[in-house]
């Protein structure tokens, strides 16, 4: 029996996706202006959030490469076997599926799209995602081909949100506060943060699933951080019981379609230490200003300095441990990031209309310190013509954290 290298499978009908056909198509619109000025013949995604964005279909590689293949009239992403069709159903263009019998196929399902007798002569890949080895192998396929890196012109598109992403976007940030609510109402002395963060995870994806009835329902997470464990703002929950007096970090992330938001705050279990209560003071106060400056206009290095001159005054900046912001839209813990539009002081990114940006200053003040723990707020902005509006709803700061 002779099995194939790759081939296509339209099972079942097509998925509602998150976006409408006219959305996808101005996004496809957009990436063919990109190829057009650097003069691109072909376009070879290969980025989580890019074939996401471009197409709706988000892949779980489990080891294996996936694709999307972009040239001036055909758009086609490129799938395992092991998906079978769902790639077709949630992709909003064409399929190629490759197969496991022989090494390379995925290759070979590339040059199907695009015919043999037509090579591209200049090919855009995402140099900031492509491994070393899928490199060489395309290299080695298109030997008269000149490869360009295309991640900072999709970067720079990604930033800029239109009215169906501010949508979802705001859908993110409602429930991301009800997440919250839900975590809040579970903590108590004695509980641990594993039980705590599920409590707050299921709270938030039954909410996606009633506002999305159609969509796919993946990688919404909770961090719920405790005592030590809250210097990091990464840290994993851990089963590490909660004592009266500790310091708590919150940390919820709905996922839909792709699409992340988040809600941070920090808490304290029935009481606070003057220690800490004038480190979290001093936090709340850097984030109050960091909201007042984010607008139209302001560039985020700008806000930075203002920002750190403040923390300075506070007796606190020493203890600052990332930047105070960054940009929203398709990404996660594990894929995506728009470091064009993070409020860093390397970064001269001007805030514009559309954009959507946190503000979360954190610092950390290490163990054995009066006041040690992370302490860390987070709100989410959309830039408007004029102003910036704060989607972030649930409250912040001693009078409203501390937790009996």
């Amino acid at each position: 029996m002779e099995r194939p290298d790759f081939f296509t499978l339209k099972n079942g009908d097509k998925a509602k996706l998150p976006f409408s056909d006219k959305e996808y198509q101005t996004r496809l619109i957009n990436l063919r202006t990109v190829m057009s000025k650097n003069n691109l013949d072909m376009i070879i995604l290969t980025s989580m959030h890019n074939i996401a964005y471009y197409t709706g279909f988000i892949y779980c590689s489990f080891g294996r490469s996936y694709g999307c293949v972009v040239t001036a009239n055909k758009i086609s992403t490129i799938s395992a076997n092991i998906d079978a069709s769902q790639p077709w159903r949630r992709s909003h263009c064409d399929n190629v599926i490759f197969t496991d019998w022989k090494r390379d196929n995925f290759l070979k399902a590339i040059v199907s799209i695009i015919g043999r007798d037509e090579p591209p002569m200049t090919i855009g890949v995402e140099n900031d995602h492509v491994t070393l080895d899928i490199k060489e192998k395309l290299t080695s396929i298109f030997t008269f081909s000149v490869f360009s890196d295309v991640s900072k012109d999709l970067m720079q598109l990604r930033m800029i949100k239109s009215a169906e992403e501010i949508k979802i976007i705001k859908n993110g940030a409602r429930i991301a506060d009800l997440g919250g609510e839900e975590i809040i109402k579970n903590i108590k002395v004695g509980e641990s943060e594993l039980e705590i963060a599920i409590a707050g995870r299921d709270r938030m994806e039954r909410e996606i699933a009633k506002t999305y009835p159609d969509a796919e329902y993946m990688d919404t997470w909770v961090w719920f951080q405790s005592g030590l464990n809250t210097d990091g703002a990464h840290n994993p929950k851990t089963n590490r019981k909660l004592k009266s007096g500790d310091i708590l970090s919150l940390n919820a992330f709905p996922m839909i379609s792709g699409y992340y938001t988040a809600l941070e705050r920090t808490l304290f279990v029935d009481r606070v230490d003057d220690a800490s209560l004038k480190a979290w003071e001093a936090n709340v106060k850097v984030h109050k200003r960091g909201l007042e400056l984010i607008k139209p206009g302001a560039k985020c290095s700008a806000i930075c300095h203002e920002l750190n001159e403040l923390f300075a005054e506070l007796g606190y900046l020493h203890y600052r441990t990332f930047g105070y912001g960054h940009s929203f839209g398709v990404l996660s813990h594990f894929y995506g990031r728009e470091a064009g539009l993070e409020l860093r002081e390397d970064i001269d990114t001007v805030l514009e209309e559309n954009m959507v940006v946190s503000m979360e200053p954190m610092i950390m003040i290490p163990d054995g310190k009066p006041g040690a723990g992370g302490y860390r707020e987070h709100d989410i902005l959309v830039i408007g013509k004029n102003n910036a509006q704060n989607i972030t709803k649930f409250p912040f700061g001693p009078e409203h954290n501390i937790i009996k």
